[in-house]
């Protein structure tokens, strides 16, 4: 059954602005209020943490559509209004009226231990009329595991139910690591019909190094064709011994990427405890991990040197901290919610709700937060212009819940 809820996002807010940077921007109160994680750092700009809340925002109203679902990682709308998920344990579901049909056949075996599975999933451009889908999982190798990327050409059925054909793995993830964290991953595709790979560095001290290491592909933007090769005109293609594949470098764990209106791909990873960061990554440019980074370790003291600035590194746009734990991420250009044109949209799995990044050009404006009290794990905005986001619990299901102006 579904259910409805109104609520007036960035409510529930404190007061008073404890221990906290003293650089939102004018025009009303940050909505993060809590103590930074890493008190002596400070912004390298004005607006860079803690933008103001809008002077105004929309009342939104809340509607289940979807619920008792096995623990969804990602969602596409088909052209036909249904919607292809992808399960962390391995499967592929296609959602039509609030029930998932049979699970999709030919999904290879993927990796679900700790932070691994069957990851994100999109549509090829030509989707309608080939059928491809491309998605990332976790892959089990002889020695370890890492993410890869593999297409098919997807065959739905009425029922809901359908199959992969001529499914292929075209692009691996190296070296392999044998570990069960930071495997990223998001999928997008450019205006020129570039794949954008977005991965993670596996956490653990000894890999996450590798970042720095255009040898490796740990902690990286890939940009690739459909095949899977390197594009011509990617940044590091004439360097001897650097991945072809590489865009930029220097990221933790990035689990939120979408394109803005001008087909420029941005992304939010998962930083440190204080470190979650907004980018626009650019070709061939270093984003500092984990030589430069706000916030401090989850284990408490600083993250190598503890600084925040270096010569050639890129700083983020934004950063939080406290973080949001980011997961998911759309631009929103739809007419439901008008407040929110040119916004970007990010699923919060530590804040539980959507946070709305207002821009004003290439910099935050204002930072909004609609309180879904779940976790987020993925965001899209629907071809009726309403926002959907995908809740997870930590004990395994997810429930898909749209948003609307009430």
């Amino acid at each position: 059954m579904k259910r409805t809820n109104i609520f007036l996002a960035g409510t529930a807010l404190a007061l008073a602005l404890v221990g906290a940077p003293a650089m939102a921007q004018t025009g009303g109160k940050p909505v993060e209020t809590s103590a930074p994680n890493a008190k002596d750092q400070k912004p390298t700009f004005t607006g860079q943490t803690r933008a103001a809340q809008p002077a105004e925002m929309p009342k939104i109203a809340t509607e289940v559509v979807a619920e008792g679902l096995p623990h969804i990682w990602s969602m596409e709308f088909l052209p036909d209004g249904r919607m292809l998920v992808t399960a962390k344990e391995g499967a592929m579901h296609i959602i039509k009226d609030g029930e998932p049909g049979p699970a999709i056949e030919g999904v290879p075996k993927v990796l679900s231990a700790g932070q691994g599975g069957l990851l994100d999933v999109a549509l090829a451009p030509d989707h309608e009329t080939s059928g491809m889908i491309f998605f990332s999982f976790s892959e089990e190798r002889e020695d370890g595991n890492g993410t890869s990327v593999a297409s098919a050409k997807l065959v739905a059925n009425d029922d809901g139910g359908g199959k992969l054909e001529n499914v292929k793995v075209i692009f691996q993830q190296m070296p392999s690591y044998d570990g069960n964290k930071h495997f990223g991953s998001r999928l997008t595709f450019g205006p020129n019909n570039e794949l954008y790979v977005t991965v993670g560095e596996r956490s653990d001290p000894e890999p996450r190094v590798q970042a720095q290491d255009l040898k490796s592909g740990l902690g990286k933007v890939f940009r690739i064709d459909m095949d899977g090769k390197a594009l011509p005109d990617n940044p590091f293609v004439d360097q001897p011994e650097a991945r072809p594949e590489i865009w930029s470098y220097g990221h933790r764990n990035l689990q939120s990427a979408a394109l803005d209106g001008n087909g420029r791909l941005w992304t939010v990873e998962h930083g440190p405890k204080g470190g979650d960061e907004l980018n626009r990554p650019e070709a061939g440019k270093n984003y500092g991990w984990p030589e430069v980074t706000y916030g401090v370790e989850y284990s408490g003291g600083k993250v190598g040197d503890g600084i925040t600035e270096k010569a050639q590194t890129e700083q983020p746009v934004y950063y939080w901290d406290p973080v949001i734990g980011p997961s998911g991420m759309a631009f929103y250009d739809g007419d439901a919610i008008p407040e929110w044109k040119g916004a970007f949209l990010v699923g919060g799995l530590v804040t539980q709700g959507v946070v709305v990044l207002h821009m004003d050009g290439d910099k935050v404006s204002h930072e909004e937060h609609v309180p879904l009290k779940a976790r987020i794990r993925d965001v899209k905005v629907g071809p009726d212009g309403a926002v959907y986001a995908v809740t997870e619990t930590r004990s395994g299901s997810s429930t898909i819940v749209k948003l609307t102006k009430a």
